[in-house]
């Protein structure tokens, strides 16, 4: 007998949704192991979010199929709102509630879940329980919106971009949060743009652009892909010793180099070998090195790689 399919938290099937235009879906499968975290990312446009809200059952493709933990939004709309997880890209909650109330508010949504006093102490709230939501900062908003994401005891999380705006501190903490919650073995998606966000989280995740997957993988495996380990960053000379480019793409140890910016950037295969026949070539240009960066390769380097662009390009 044929080994049956590992069982899916979701399942997208030849999606698509089109807007005016823009087409935010094209023709899109993915498919979303339970109990992990599994990352969509691409830049703004990329039709991520489009993506996540027909996955919520908030918009209507214009064709494809989407299965949620087995159901469908046209028959079983009721039973997927008491077993998902949603945290939007903004979240606007009344600012007159305190935390307590507003928790107390979505837990009478749904039919089982901790108490609200539980879930203010897994998002670390307990100093503002009886704050007014008026009065929070932007880290303890986003805390107390996936608090209110958490209250009916979900299946699977829906977060999008749920670190944007915020302070490297307040990132962390929901980095932190979102770890736990893995470790209790919910099934996650995250959409985001911060490459070091799903570096650290996800298992696998998918880079859109166009409304479409361009690539799809563990971060590992999406690295090691372009062949590239490692990437320099260098500036070098000044007005009037201007730097030829040609020789650098043909050193020992680069792929490729180009210029951005006001600085050149080179993908190294090997950096023992490149960084010496770097310093070596801009000698015999006779140029001086005012910078130089190296970096392990990362999924923003894959993007680029991928596409020309950076995936916080507008």
């Amino acid at each position: 007998m044929p080994e049956s399919a590992p069982p899916a938290a979701l399942r997208i099937r030849n999606l698509r949704k089109t807007y005016k235009d823009v087409v935010a879906a094209d023709g899109l499968d993915l498919d979303v192991p339970v109990g992990e975290c599994f990352g969509l990312l691409g830049p703004n446009g990329a039709g991520k979010t489009t993506t996540i809200e027909i996955c919520e059952g908030l918009t209507a493709p214009d064709s494809g199929d989407v299965e949620v933990l087995g159901l469908h939004w046209k028959t079983d709309s009721d039973k997927l709102r008491q077993r998902l997880g949603i945290q939007l890209q903004e979240t606007q909650l009344s600012e007159k509630l305190t935390v307590l109330e507003t928790l107390c508010l979505f837990r009478s949504f749904y039919h089982q879940g901790p108490p609200a006093e539980e879930i203010i102490g897994l998002v670390q709230l307990e100093e503002k329980r009886d704050s007014r939501i008026g009065g929070l900062s932007g880290g303890q908003k986003q805390r107390l919106a996936l608090a209110c994401a958490l209250v009916g005891e979900p299946e699977l999380l829906f977060l999008d971009e749920p670190t944007t705006g915020l302070d490297p501190q307040a990132r962390r903490q929901l980095w932190e949060l979102i770890e736990q919650l893995k470790l209790a073995g919910r099934s996650i998606v995250l959409t985001t743009h911060y490459m070091d966000e799903a570096e650290r989280l996800c298992e696998h995740v998918a880079i859109m652009d166009h409304g479409k997957t361009i690539a799809l993988g563990t971060p590992r495996e999406l690295v090691a892909s372009i062949g590239v380990e490692h990437v320099v960053e260098f500036s070098a000379g000044g007005p009037g010793k201007p730097l030829d480019m040609e020789p650098l793409k043909h050193l020992e140890g680069i792929r490729d180099a180009k210029a951005e910016n006001g600085s050149v950037l080179m993908q190294a295969t090997k950096l023992h070998l490149a960084v010496p026949a770097l310093l070596a070539e801009l000698d015999r240009q006779q140029i001086p090195l005012t910078e130089l960066r190296t970096h392990s390769a990362t999924l923003e380097d894959v993007f680029v790689t991928l596409t020309g662009r950076h995936l916080r390009d507008e």
